[in-house]
């Protein structure tokens, strides 16, 4: 198949989500974009990405996923009782260590209105180096879900940490509204360009969205008095009590039921070839 030249063309233009993420971290710097602190999540969590920003002096914060290895010869762990725990082997995953954590080991850290329950803990990553740990759990009985942290800066606290992470969240957010209510993923074109003039029109829709959803008169750290699907909501609405008063004051005018919805919906009317 890779004979093929034009299978060939598009193999060669095709890019890894870490190509991707070196991209744009190389084009930020080739723009002076003022950062100090890079965020990812653990899709980009790679030897190539942290290398470079550590070429670049960046700090970095991303999640780590549950089956990456630690280095056990690199840390330290004691049970409730304050006995040393004996790891066998030179790796332990991430989601063999946990349950190993006692309970009495994590520490209330409230970021905002949340607090949550934290363990920090600093080891060695294969491929990365000595990093910082940050298990989280969102109760104090340690059950359900938990997030681990990871950052290059072993002295950051994880109040810290988290507080700075918890800055991607929108990204998540935006994601989510935009695929749900704006279309983000729904699109049918074919060229690079096309699907450019879309995000953009995406991206435009959500910001205007997001200012509808501050309160009238926003200061620095105003919360949204609404979701993006409500503004939606309303909008539609507003757009549906539009087109309902334009019908009205049409028919008030003697203009036929005809010429009105013809004028409503001529561009989907189908084209009569000539």
């Amino acid at each position: 198949m890779l004979e093929d030249p034009a299978f060939q063309e598009l193999h060669q233009q095709f890019r890894t989500k870490i190509d991707l993420g070196i991209d744009l971290l190389e084009a930020a710097m080739h723009h002076t974009v003022p950062f100090r602190v890079l965020l990812f999540d653990s899709w980009y969590l790679a030897e190539e990405l942290v290398s470079l920003a550590r070429y670049w002096k960046k700090d970095w914060i991303s999640l780590l996923k549950k089956n990456r290895n630690l280095e056990t010869h690199s840390f330290g762990l004691k049970d409730t009782a304050g006995t040393p725990l004996q790891l066998e082997g030179p790796h332990i995953a991430v989601e063999d260590l946990v349950p190993l954590i006692p309970p009495t080991a994590y520490r209330a850290v409230t970021v905002g209105d949340t607090t949550y329950w934290t363990f920090p803990l600093a080891v060695r990553l294969p491929g990365l180096g000595k990093v910082r740990l940050v298990v989280s759990f969102k109760n104090a009985e340690l059950t359900g879900t938990y997030a681990v942290l990871v950052s290059n800066r072993v002295d950051w606290n994880a109040p810290r940490i988290i507080t700075l992470y918890l800055q991607r969240w929108p990204i998540e957010t935006f994601y989510q509204d935009g695929k749900t209510h704006l279309g983000l993923d729904e699109y049918r074109m074919r060229s690079a360009e096309a699907i450019e003039k879309h995000w953009c029109l995406v991206f435009v829709a959500y910001s205007f969205l997001h200012l509808d959803c501050l309160p009238p008169s926003p200061t620095k750290g105003s919360l949204p008095i609404k979701t993006i699907g409500e503004a939606c909501r309303q909008q539609a609405q507003a757009l549906m009590q539009a087109l309902i008063l334009y019908a009205h004051e049409h028919l008030q005018l003697g203009q036929r039921v005809e010429d009105i919805f013809g004028y409503l919906f001529a561009k989907q009317q189908p084209v009569m070839a000539r």
